[in-house]
């Protein structure tokens, strides 16, 4: 995929995730708010010319741009998202942590978009 392909995946997960979560799907909820925070990495991960193409690359794009930015919440921000698609599985997450968790890979995205934007 292209650096705009996962940019639109992230935009198009991202509003199903709250979609979801309204249906009361709180499982697909959880796995989209995953795929919006994983395209997102991806498409910064793929412009610095690193391996993203492996569940454990997003940790360590992650750890990556926290250490370039100083930004420890990105790493935080990411934990968020991890626990959302640990939920997909396991489904016992209640529908607040689960909005909680989409507000905190919403953020996540508005952290990593100036990244992909500036080069």
């Amino acid at each position: 995929m292209t650096t705009q392909q996962y940019r639109q995946a992230r935009e198009r997960f991202m509003a199903q995730a709250r979609r979801e979560l309204a249906d009361g799907d709180l499982a697909q909820a959880s796995e989209k708010g995953w795929g919006a925070a994983a395209q997102m990495l991806k498409a910064v991960a793929q412009q610095r010319g690193w391996e993203h193409s492996r569940h454990r690359h997003h940790l360590v794009t992650a750890s990556r741009l926290r250490s370039e930015t100083g930004d420890a919440d990105i790493r935080r921000l990411f934990h968020s998202a991890s626990a959302l698609h640990e939920n997909f599985y396991e489904n016992v997450l209640p529908p607040d942590e689960i909005a909680e968790n989409l507000d905190d890979v919403q953020a996540l995205l508005g952290r990593l978009r100036p990244l992909l934007d500036a080069t």
